[in-house]
């Protein structure tokens, strides 16, 4: 791997990792000590039970008073939880600081699981009125959340993080790659990513340079990417949040990146934000960022925002105080392109190696079940399974309807009682999709028990309905389709 200098030395990371594991300074050591009701206020930043149970500070409670609770503590205390990292390494680091009568965290350690540790730069909330520096990096925050629970965890060979931050993406792509490259525009974030790794034991190939550059003319089978998807007028003030290009130029960057970066059958996975531009399907704006990729690709929208809300968001995030003038100068680049709204969501791209690449866009902002990679997997499956099946081979499936599937009706009083006008079916687990059906689908889907081929199926609901045979098959396909790709419909192996 290409080494990046560290917070500490090689010997200092052993060290802090001795210090943290005889501590018990894990997720669990935590919420033992805690109890329920003060490791449940430390979410809500709730710190007071947890200050109560830590008076005595020994080094567990120390380290829980200095790196969860962001509190000023005696340095002979902080000297104990740490070692035996000599505090003059843990000062030179910048792992604690200065600061009143003792010593505060100058990073933020977080107890990531009962396995590892991530180190970033200390949150704007636990600094208040104090604004992000603008090489200021990230820890767990939402986005990298999202991200990790949308991430397809098959084996792989090779997977590439881009834009590691601290390394969170590059922690789980350990467990099921055989090697990890992780890239950042940032020393300071570089730095980060190297202690994150050698505290928990792992080696990443780590690379500076802006986006896919670092790694051009090389592939991998899994890529994701957190990257600093905020859009506007391009304007770069925080590494972690502003990438420098205008409007929404990065996702499609990234998606016009993608064939290069991707083995055959890889996978790519990346956070984005994107435009609603008035007089414009979003939809299929985003859809041709994908036009002559030969990708695969599912992009879903999980929130939309309006643009003061939106610029309100990140202006907090940083911890920026009000300015007039920078937030009419970005409302006004989005009033002169027409902005009416931001979307966020996912973008999942596959080299399948297909002449006829899916490219879904569309709206998921239901809650779904997780982890939302093992849905986002299946789908994948489910398009290779409909390639595979031409008309005929699909007619001679047996189908059944999926576990959990459910049957909302709305009906309006008539003259001769209640008349059913609208039917929905709804799935309760997976992507838990609602999909509005005629009674003939309706009858199809509730006839599907695995039992008999489509063929069959369609042959008794022709007889019922008065159809031809041919006409309702040939109709058929598209909607079946639909419903294997949606998976209300799943096919039964012979």
């Amino acid at each position: 791997m290409d080494r990046y200098d560290m917070l500490l030395s090689p010997a200092g990371v052993d060290q802090l990792r001795e210090a943290l594991t005889a501590a018990r300074y894990t997720s669990s050591g935590i919420a033992e000590r805690l109890g329920s009701r003060a490791t449940s206020g430390l979410a809500r930043n709730d710190f007071r039970a947890a200050l109560r149970a830590t008076m005595d500070r020994d080094p567990l409670a120390t380290l829980i008073r200095l790196f969860v609770c962001g509190q000023t503590e005696p340095e002979a205390a902080v000297r104990a939880a740490l070692a035996p990292l000599p505090l003059a390494e843990a000062l030179a680091g910048g792992l604690v600081e200065p600061y009143g009568d003792g010593l505060r965290q100058g990073v933020d350690l977080e107890p990531y699981g009962d396995n590892w540790w991530v180190l970033s730069d200390v949150p704007a909330s636990a600094r208040p009125g104090r604004p992000l520096p603008p090489d200021h990096v990230l820890g767990i925050g939402g986005a990298s959340t999202t991200l990790l629970g949308a991430t397809i965890r098959r084996p792989v060979a090779t997977a590439l993080d881009l834009g590691t931050g601290s390394g969170v993406q590059a922690l789980h792509l350990t467990e099921h790659a055989r090697s990890v490259t992780a890239t950042d525009i940032s020393d300071r974030a570089l730095r980060f990513a190297a202690t994150t790794a050698a505290l928990n034991g792992y080696r990443w190939e780590l690379l500076k340079g802006d986006l896919v550059a670092p790694v051009a003319g090389r592939r991998f089978d899994l890529v994701v990417s957190n990257p600093p998807f905020v859009v506007g007028p391009g304007t770069a003030t925080h590494s972690y949040r502003d990438s420098g290009r205008v409007g929404d130029g990065i996702a499609a960057e990234l998606a016009a990146a993608a064939p290069d970066l991707l083995t055959e059958g890889g996978t790519m996975q990346y956070l984005a934000n994107w435009l609603h531009v008035a007089g414009e399907d979003w939809g299929e704006r985003v859809a041709g960022w994908f036009t002559g990729t030969g990708l695969d690709a599912w992009v879903v929208q999980r929130e939309v925002a309006e643009p003061m809300a939106y610029v309100d968001l990140w202006l907090t995030d940083a911890g920026e105080a009000p300015d007039p003038d920078r937030i009419a100068a970005w409302l006004d680049w989005f009033d002169a392109h027409k902005v009416e709204a931001i979307g966020f969501g996912l973008i999942s791209l596959r080299r399948g190696g297909h002449d006829d690449p899916v490219v879904r866009v569309e709206d998921l902002r239901q809650q779904v079940q997780p982890p939302m990679g093992e849905q986002i997997a299946a789908w994948f499956d489910r398009q290779d399974w409909l390639r595979a099946r031409d008309e005929d081979r699909l007619l001679a499936t047996r189908f059944r309807a999926a576990d959990g599937l459910r049957l909302r009706q709305e009906a309006a009083m008539g003259d001769e009682g209640w008349v059913v006008d609208r039917q929905v079916l709804v799935m309760s687990h997976g992507l838990r999709w609602s999909e509005e059906v005629d009674p003939l689908v309706l009858a199809l889907v509730g006839g599907a028990n695995g039992q008999v081929p489509l063929r069959d199926q369609l042959a008794v609901l022709a007889l019922a309905h008065d159809v031809p045979a041919e006409d309702l098959a040939e109709a058929a396909g598209p909607i079946v389709a639909h419903l294997v790709e949606r998976g209300i419909l799943v096919p039964v192996a012979d």
